[in-house]
């Protein structure tokens, strides 16, 4: 009988992600999600099966932990939720900037195919939710479009957030944005 693990699946998560989020999939290393998590090798190969399954975990638990959805389910819909979502900084995850999922896309290339279903869905959910605002809204141009654009603007401004200089003049940005799009 081996011995009996001293650790929780989410405070592994939790404690992996950042190592994930300031390093790249590619880039970290098992002795750095072992300094992370305080767990061994032994111990994270027993709750996930590779570093890929610890990675694709991270990245499901910090899109759950994201209120990003309810924001835009508020009523009544329609622009004010979608300025909300282009507003509000993803959790606070210490000195993590931008947003996990966004910054995981860089790494399509190199992360599971699943990571790359994972985010997609997601962002997928995030577009349907932004059109069904925008529609309440009742614009000239069709509102899927618009979420599209929406929706790329919010991943510029998650990457954006990685430069230590941004933080000012996102706001800006984002005022300037949501002028634009209000007029289509």
């Amino acid at each position: 009988m081996g011995r009996p693990k001293n650790f929780g699946r989410e405070e592994v998560l939790e404690k992996a992600m950042p190592v994930f989020w300031k390093h790249g999939f590619a880039d970290t290393s098992l002795q750095e999600l072992e300094r992370a998590t305080g767990v061994n090798k032994s111990g994270l190969y027993t709750e996930f099966r590779d570093k890929e399954d610890l990675f694709l975990a991270c990245l499901r638990h910090y899109l759950e932990s994201q209120g990003k959805r309810g924001l835009l389910t508020k009523e009544p819909l329609g622009w004010k939720n979608v300025e909300t979502l282009l507003k509000n900084e993803p959790l606070d995850k210490g000195a993590q900037q931008g947003c996990f999922s966004v910054n995981s896309m860089r790494e399509f290339a190199t992360l599971p195919d699943e990571a790359y279903a994972v985010v997609t869905e997601n962002r997928a959910q995030l577009q349907r939710l932004l059109a069904m605002n925008i529609a309440a809204e009742k614009p000239t141009m069709p509102p899927s479009a618009i979420a599209e654009m929406v929706l790329s603007f919010f991943s510029g401004l998650c990457i954006e957030r990685n430069l230590k200089s941004s933080k000012t003049s996102s706001t800006r940005k984002i005022e300037a944005f949501m002028t634009a799009v209000r007029s289509l």
